[in-house]
């Protein structure tokens, strides 16, 4: 939608309320909801302001100490949100309403360097450097629940009724039984601009995914939070829930599977013309995985799903057209890429996204040599093991130097505070499971 197309819609009453988000730490978008003739006559110029606070709470919004961009102590002021207006898109299934993301910069136009999006876009900025581009599409799996986010809460998560009661992985019949919700959240998203491929069941009861095509990196993780953001509402509207956990229950995980690639300048495929490039590439990926896993795998819920035969990774290695590796290669000619079978559907895609890029330049400038393909199961291969806990993966990345020097300690600081919080968090907390165990028996 065209700044032009916003305005004609405003003047008729069609779009009377304008959506200005931004993806938070946790990848969820914040914001304000403007009318829409003071987005036009006011917020188009000069943007919106936000609480710094937006960047440093937790998943429930607490405020949260060991932050340097925003505390108590600072007095939590604001930052701006500055729109971007190719973002633009109506949302029907909100009425009269229109949504588009911004930026966020400090009131000095300085980048407020935490901002995911902002993150992601430093790392592009580093391959245009070199005269590269990058694509990407991201698979997000879901569990739809015919109960309620109201009923779920009310009934404190527990005896959720999900859509399916049996495996509907590729199944057609099983997949109609949520035809009339899936089938809305496809035709909404094409309508906000989204090229919709398919959507097909999966493994988990209630489990379904809906893939689209690729597109530039920014555009494909802006897309990831629009289409997340949406299909929680629609789910909402229709008094069921979809959950984008990464680890629901003792079965198979939500994933994400990031596909990945590299254009030239000419919009040549530099993996399938440039074999010395794609090997140190991929090479990066792989040597830096360990250390930037907490930009994939963010919650303590993540690495619940790294489980043997689960078709989550347990080691780093690479192989083709192999659904056990944490990276599979596959596409022909201009279509060859990597899948990144790391993130599960928590992830937020910002920063995967720039984790592969940084990887894979940290690859390519020391011109690392490609190790061998895992042939056969990756789970009983002797390769590095994926990080088992988000301690772990804080570690591993708080003492990282190519974090460092690819995101800089500021950032690199920040998303270590904010695993931290949620380690801490979970110390805390007493669960379910050890109740079940210890109020008795023990």
């Amino acid at each position: 939608m065209t700044l032009d197309e916003l305005r004609h819609a405003a003047a008729s009453g069609e779009i009377d309320t304008v959506i200005l988000a931004f993806p938070d730490m946790q990848g969820r978008l914040q914001g304000k909801r403007f009318t829409a003739r003071h987005f036009l006559d006011a917020i188009v110029a000069h943007g919106a302001e936000g609480c710094s606070y937006l960047l440093t709470v937790d998943v429930d919004m607490n405020t949260t100490k060991g932050y340097e961009m925003a505390s108590w102590d600072t007095g939590y002021g604001d930052f701006v949100m500055r729109p971007d207006l190719s973002t633009l898109r109506r949302t029907g299934w909100l009425e009269g309403t229109a949504l588009l993301l911004a930026d966020l910069e400090w009131h000095d136009r300085s980048p407020v360097v935490a901002a995911p999006r902002g993150i992601l876009r430093r790392q592009l900025d580093r391959l245009a450097e070199r005269g590269w581009s990058a694509l990407a599409a991201t698979e997000l799996e879901f569990i739809v629940f015919e109960t309620s986010y109201r009923d779920a809460q009310l009934q404190g998560w527990r005896d959720l009724e999900p859509a399916n009661l049996y495996n509907v992985d590729y199944s057609i019949l099983g997949t109609t039984r949520v035809e009339p919700l899936i089938r809305r959240v496809r035709n909404e998203m094409a309508a906000a601009g989204m090229v919709v491929e398919n959507s097909k069941g999966e493994c988990n009861l209630g489990q379904h995914e809906i893939n689209f095509l690729y597109d530039g990196a920014l555009a494909t993780a802006d897309l990831h939070v629009i289409y997340k953001n949406g299909a929680k509402e629609m789910a909402d509207q229709a008094g069921m829930s979809i959950s984008f956990m990464a680890k629901y229950d003792a079965r198979e995980g939500n994933s994400c599977h990031v596909h990945f690639s590299l254009r030239d300048g000419e919009d040549r495929p530099v993996f399938a013309e440039q074999r010395d490039v794609f090997d140190s590439f991929l090479a990066g990926v792989l040597a830096t995985t360990r250390e930037l896993t907490l930009l994939h795998a963010p919650n303590v819920n993540s690495y619940k799903r790294f489980a043997s035969a689960s078709f989550a990774p347990t080691t780093v290695g690479w192989g083709l057209d192999n659904r056990t590796c944490a990276v599979r290669v596959l596409g022909e000619g201009g279509g060859r890429r990597i899948e990144l079978r790391m993130p599960g559907a928590d992830v937020n895609p910002y920063l995967s996204l720039a984790a592969i890029v940084a990887g894979g330049l940290y690859g390519v400038d020391r011109e690392l040599e490609l190790e061998p393909a895992v042939r056969g199961s990756a789970y009983a291969s002797d390769r590095p093991r994926v990080p088992t806990t988000l301690r772990e993966a804080r570690e591993l990345f708080a003492a990282s130097t190519v974090a460092r020097e690819a995101f800089g300690q500021d950032v690199v600081a920040h998303y270590s505070n904010g695993a931290r919080i949620e380690i801490e968090a979970f110390d805390a907390a007493v669960t379910d499971w050890e109740r079940e165990r210890g109020f008795e028996r023990l």
